[in-house]
């Protein structure tokens, strides 16, 4: 397989993965929806959206945001997961629709969950689960008993 159609179905795979898992969000939280007159395409275009603003501006508001990253220990992450949310309900307004905050926060966490679940359920992105045996314990023999030199 080629270098570019590798790439291309990376991006597909990330890119439905990213759609469920808006999909899921809107069902679950009461605060986000898609429009009356949206159809089929709002979900795709969504996340869309979203995979490109976590791709140019999560990088930068991580970067801002760095002394409260550290302070919480990495928590505030969620917080630049909700915002970024809750802009892209900003720019798709009458497709999709974030409510408040309160709803993006929940939304991006549900999303964030889904998509590490089905990241490593499909071994897509830098999530994979393995299974290891841990190999048996050696075979004792008579032999093997403590020795006592007089």
């Amino acid at each position: 397989m080629q270098p570019g159609t590798k790439k291309f179905l990376r991006f597909s795979q990330a890119w439905l993965i990213n759609t469920l898992a808006v999909l899921v969000a809107v069902y679950i939280v009461p605060g986000i929806h898609f429009g009356k007159d949206s159809g089929l395409l709002a979900p795709f275009i969504a996340s869309l959206v979203l995979g490109i603003l976590n791709a140019f501006i999560r990088p930068i508001l991580m970067l801002l945001a760095l002394p409260l990253l550290i302070f919480t220990l990495g928590l505030f992450t969620f917080v630049i997961n909700a915002l970024l949310l809750y802009f892209v309900g900003v720019l798709l307004a009458p497709h999709f629709q974030v409510d408040t905050f309160g709803s993006a926060f929940l939304g991006a966490l549900i999303i964030s969950i889904v998509s590490i679940a089905l990241n490593a359920l499909t071994g897509a992105g830098n999530a994979s689960v393995t299974f290891q045996r841990r190999p048996p314990p050696p075979k004792k023999s008579d032999d093997d008993g403590p020795v006592i030199d007089i």
